[in-house]
């Protein structure tokens, strides 16, 4: 859940109230974040299927008055690397002014019927800092359809550094409406970095 005004306790039960794994989770992102101050949070537990297996992994999105935290947690079975089920966690601290775009999709069900403030049944956040794109290529062509000659490519870069889906489906209202705090409060301190 995101929080527009907190404290690290506040953080830190969000991460016990997620149930994956606290303890680990909450020291990678207490020892990042070390004495600053928590502007606001995010915390996404998220379940997927990968073939006969469940898989979670956590998500903790923080802002700090100067950064940005990102870290995320995985679990995994135990293979030939480990004979037991093992987790890895990594976190990534971007400065406030070096975030790129902010970018907030809305899904809400009959358009026609939507009145002003309703909240959206889904939302996709994604943020990017230029760590990560993607190149779409596609063969270029002209209108010309008895032309052979070779266009070259078109294509479209995209920024792809972070992306979470929320839906009120599978993380209930409260979780939709804090994904959306949380951007808020981004897009704030990102326009307030004196970019």
């Amino acid at each position: 859940m995101a929080k527009t005004t907190t404290s690290t306790q506040g953080l830190r039960t969000a991460i016990e109230r997620s149930g994956y794994y606290p303890s680990l989770v909450a020291d990678a992102v207490e020892s990042t974040i070390g004495t600053e101050q928590v502007d606001a949070f995010l915390v996404h537990q998220e379940t997927t299927f990968d073939s006969n297996e469940v898989r979670r992994h956590v998500t903790v999105l923080v802002l700090t008055p100067g950064r940005f935290l990102v870290s995320h947690t995985d679990e995994h079975a135990p293979d030939d690397t480990s004979p037991t089920p093992y987790a890895t966690t990594s976190t990534e601290t971007v400065r406030i002014d070096r975030i790129e775009s902010v970018v907030v999709s809305r899904v809400v069900g009959n358009p026609a019927e939507y009145v002003p403030g309703a909240p959206p049944r889904e939302v996709v956040l994604t943020i990017g800092w230029g760590a990560v794109g993607r190149i779409d290529l596609e063969p270029a062509g002209c209108a010309d359809p008895n032309c052979d000659v070779d266009h070259g490519y078109t294509g479209a870069m995209t920024a792809d550094d972070l992306s979470l889906r929320v839906s009120e489906a599978a993380d209930g209202p409260d979780a939709v409406e804090h994904t959306l705090a949380f951007a808020r409060r981004l897009s704030e301190a990102i326009a307030g970095s004196g970019r």
